[in-house]
């Protein structure tokens, strides 16, 4: 079950992960749902035009992910006319449409060119009671109708049982049985809210995954910063499709991130997902101008510092070897290290900045620039250290 690091050979480059503690699975092709025009565009104060929504679908398709999730058609006349618009131009991705349990919800849906219809209920009796004002029987016939009506439809159909996380185990499982007779093609797994650890949405899919043959998927959100590791203990535990988000934007604290939870099942559990990693960072860059939400500098994967080195340590032991400072190769995900220089410099760093340029610079004059730099007490490039130092000259 441990093993010593032996990386599985990607497209781009060996992950390096060199740990005794390292944990490998292999669980095979995972399918990757990307909500991000519909649960990333519930971020507050984000609203993605049709011509925005087919801009980001097509790079999502480009990148490779699998299923993509348009929008929500009930929402608006141009909230339908964005679906149709995604679900005409793109080609190679399936393109899915949320819809609540009510024949209106799924015949807009239907009617919106998409191929699967992701059909939603609560089954927790905090929803049920304070939000629907439905009882048990009540929401196990609208689960039953609403997948009945789809799958007789000839589209394909997705159940979630909203706030499974918190519903109670023996009705939970009864929505879900209900939900695959009446012919549901994917059960997914909500943490709605982000209450889950670790181990328990482990053992929570295991539960589902033993009792029932059809296909589940996982959405994680993440409200106590475990969105991403609890999609991958879902993954592990026999779900074969995760949903995500780019940059990990949607309602409150957001979704488990696309970037994250496809490195990380790639990497810690030996999952193909199709994805062109090397996408990733300009697929980032897309939804953070389209939806106007900066990405964090020091996010994972794709934020500006995730490949960034200061401190004169860490720049000398990446200079010989970059795995001493770097879980992988930044260039897997469509990046490049950089070298940054302030008040934690070194002077390696400022001889390796000159060398890299074809230039030659000696201890003393290096001493000289190191001084400027940190008495100018900013992030300053690569490029800002020769210069400063050709000007001077």
């Amino acid at each position: 079950m441990f093993s010593g690091g032996e990386g599985r050979e990607d497209s781009v480059q060996s992950y390096r992960i060199w740990s005794p503690w390292y944990v490998k699975r292999d669980c095979g092709r995972v399918v990757v749902f990307d909500t991000t025009l519909r649960d990333g565009e519930q971020t507050p104060g984000v609203a993605f035009g049709a011509r925005d929504k087919v801009e980001i679908a097509s790079a999502l398709e480009e990148a490779g992910v699998d299923i993509i999730e348009a929008g929500f058609p009930a929402v608006s006349e141009e909230e339908m006319d964005a679906v149709a618009q995604v679900a005409s131009t793109v080609s190679r991705s399936e393109v899915a449409a949320l819809a609540r349990c009510n024949t209106g919800d799924i015949e807009r849906a239907i009617n919106s060119g998409a191929s699967l219809v992701h059909v939603f209920i609560a089954t927790s009796d905090t929803h049920m009671h304070y939000k629907l004002r439905m009882n048990r029987d009540q929401v196990i016939s609208r689960i039953r109708d609403s997948v009945e009506r789809c799958s007789s439809s000839g589209i394909g159909t997705m159940f979630s049982p909203e706030d499974a996380t918190r519903s109670d185990r023996e009705f939970l499982f009864r929505a879900i049985a209900t939900a695959v007779e009446a012919g549901a093609r994917w059960i997914n797994i909500p943490d709605t809210v982000g209450v889950m650890f670790p181990s328990s949405m482990f053992e929570m899919v295991r539960e589902v995954h033993s009792a029932f043959s059809t296909d589940l998927s996982v959405h994680c959100h993440n409200d106590f910063g475990l969105a991403t590791a609890n999609t991958l203990f879902g993954i592990a535990a026999g779900a074969r499709q995760m949903q995500v988000t780019v940059n990990g934007i949607g309602e409150r604290a957001g979704n488990a991130s696309l970037e994250e939870c496809v490195l990380g099942a790639e990497a810690f559990l030996g999952c193909r997902t199709g994805i062109r990693k090397d996408r990733l960072y300009d697929l980032s860059r897309l939804v953070a101008e389209k939806s106007g939400v900066p990405v964090q500098p020091n996010r994972a994967i794709v934020g500006q510092n995730s490949f960034s080195h200061e401190a004169g340590i860490h720049v000398h032991g990446v200079i010989n070897e970059p795995s001493t400072y770097e879980a992988f190769d930044p260039a897997i995900v469509g990046r490049r290290r950089e070298v940054v220089f302030g008040k934690h410099s070194g002077i390696n760093a400022v001889i390796w900045a000159f060398r890299n340029r074809g230039m030659e610079i000696d201890e003393e004059e290096a001493r000289a620039v190191l001084r400027s730099i940190k008495a100018s007490g900013g992030r300053i490039t690569e490029d800002e250290v020769v210069e400063r130092f050709e000007s001077a000259r």
